[in-house]
C-alpha cells in the first residue's frame, strides 16, 4: 500500500524524527510505498522514501503550518494514499496520529493567559489538536506514553478504543556492547577525562523544557571536592547562547560544554557517569531508556512518561512532583559522590535491558498501521 507520512520537519537527532524514520523504514522493508511530506529535510534520505518538500513559508509558525495543511489537502486529492500517518497534528488529514507531543490544550489552559487563548496562534493549534482527538474524529492514535491519555480524554472526550499504546522503541545500538569498557576508556581519553573525573550528560533538543537550568543549579550546589572533578556535556539542537551565559554567570563556564546533535551518542552514554534529565514536561523521555540500557545511571523527574521504567529497574533516581530544587541538589550530590551506588544502578539497568520489551515499537506500530489500513479498506467496501 501507499503510506503518506506527514511531519513538519525532519532532522536526524530529534526523538520524534527518529521514531518516524524507523517506522517508515520498517514499512518500506515490508514492501509498502513511502511518501513523505515535510517542510524541511536534513541528513540522509533513503532511496525508497519519496520525500516532497512542501513549498510554503511564513514567519509565524501557525501560519506556515496552516499553509502546509491547505497545500496537503489539495495535493492529496490528486495524489491519494491508502493511509495517512501524521507525526504532527494536521487538521482533517490524518488516519493515524503518532502522539509524541504532550497535550497542547492542557498547556494553554494551565500555563498560558486568557489573552494568549484569544490569539490566532492558539486557535489554529487548538483546532488541529481537536481535529485529531475530538470524540467524533476518526483518527486512530498511537500512544507512546500512557501518561498523556487521560489528559487528552479530559479535554476532548476521546473514546478509549481509538488509543493504541505502544511499547518503547529503543534502538539496540544503545545497549552496552561486549567492548563497553574499551569504548568508555577511548571516549574518556578523547575528551581528556582522568580516572577520577566525573561526567554528567544531558541529551535532548529544547534545553529549557528538559530542565537544563535546574541541572546547572544542581551542579553548582555540588560539594567543592566533587565539583572540581566534574564535567557537564549537553547535546542537542537548540540555541546554546542563553545557557552558556548562565553557566558562566554562576561560575560553571569551565566545567560546561554544549554540543550540537551528533551520531556518536552511544559513546557518550558509555563514557559518562550520570544522565541528568530534570524535565519540566516530557511525554516519554526516550533518552532515559537509552541511558539505562547502556548502563548509565539516570536522575530525572517523574513527569517523564518513561520515568517509571527507571524506578522499576532501580537504575537511578526519580525526583517526585511537586519539583524541589533542593531535593534535586541533594540527590545529585549523593549520586555523584558514590561510585558504589552508581555501579549498582548500572548493573540493575543492564539486567533490565535484557529482560524487558524496550525495543519493539517500530514493528508494533507498523502492524497497527497495516491493520488500520485494512479495516479502512473493508469499511469502504461495505
Amino acid at each position: 500500500m501507499k503510506i503518506a507520512f506527514i511531519l513538519f520537519k525532519y532532522f536526524p537527532f530529534g526523538g520524534l524524527q527518529r521514531d518516524f524514520f524507523r517506522i517508515a523504514s520498517v514499512c518500506a522493508q515490508r514492501g509498502h510505498e513511502i511518501a513523505v511530506y515535510t517542510l524541511s529535510w536534513q541528513g540522509f534520505k533513503p532511496d525508497n522514501f519519496n520525500v516532497t518538500i512542501v513549498p510554503v513559508k511564513s514567519i509565524r509558525n501557525h501560519q506556515r503550518d496552516k499553509r502546509f495543511e491547505l497545500w496537503l489537502q489539495d495535493y492529496l486529492k490528486s495524489h491519494p494514499a491508502d493511509i495517512t500517518v501524521g507525526f504532527n497534528k494536521v487538521s482533517q488529514l490524518l488516519d493515524i496520529y503518532y502522539a509524541a507531543d504532550t497535550c497542547y490544550e492542557e498547556k494553554a489552559q494551565t500555563l498560558r493567559s486568557w489573552f494568549y487563548r484569544q490569539s490566532n496562534r492558539y486557535k489554529y493549534f487548538y483546532a488541529a489538536e481537536h481535529s485529531v482527538f475530538a470524540s467524533e474524529s476518526k483518527t486512530e492514535i498511537l500512544m507512546i506514553s500512557a501518561v498523556q491519555k487521560p489528559i487528552f480524554q479530559r479535554y476532548y472526550g476521546t473514546p478509549e478504543e481509538r488509543f493504541h499504546l505502544l511499547p518503547p522503541g529503543i534502538s539496540k545500538d544503545r545497549k552496552a556492547p561486549s567492548n563497553a569498557l574499551w569504548r568508555r576508556s577511548a571516549f574518556r581519553r578523547k575528551f581528556h577525562l582522568q580516572d577520577d573525573d566525573l561526567l554528567m550528560l544531558s541529551i535532548g533538543s529544547g534545553f529549557k523544557t528538559k530542565g537544563l537550568d535546574r541541572a546547572l543549579l544542581a551542579m553548582r550546589s555540588l560539594p567543592e571536592h566533587i565539583l572540581a572533578h566534574t564535567r557537564f556535556i549537553v547535546i542537542g539542537q537548540d540555541n546554546p547562547r542563553q545557557f552558556n551565559s548562565y553557566a558562566k554567570k554562576i561560575g560553571l563556564g569551565k566545567y560546561f560544554t554544549i554540543l550540537a546533535g551528533r551520531e556518536d551518542i552511544p559513546d557518550f552514554l558509555l563514557g559518562a557517569d550520570l544522565l541528568i534529565h530534570p524535565a519540566y514536561n516530557e511525554n516519554t523521555g526516550t533518552v532515559l531508556l537509552e541511558a539505562m540500557v547502556a548502563g548509565l545511571p539516570v536522575l530525572a523527574t517523574d513527569v517523564c512518561g518513561y520515568a517509571h521504567y527507571i524506578e522499576e529497574a532501580e537504575a537511578g533516581v526519580i525526583i517526585k512532583s511537586p519539583f524541589s530544587q533542593q531535593v534535586l541538589n541533594e540527590t545529585l550530590a549523593i549520586m555523584m559522590g558514590s561510585k558504589e551506588k552508581r555501579r549498582q544502578w548500572e548493573n540493575n539497568g543492564l539486567k533490565y535491558a535484557n529482560s524487558a520489551d524496550l525495543y519493539s515499537m517500530p514493528e508494533k506500530a507498523v502492524a497497527l498501521i497495516e491493520h488500520i489500513s485494512l479495516r479502512k479498506k473493508t469499511s469502504k467496501r461495505e
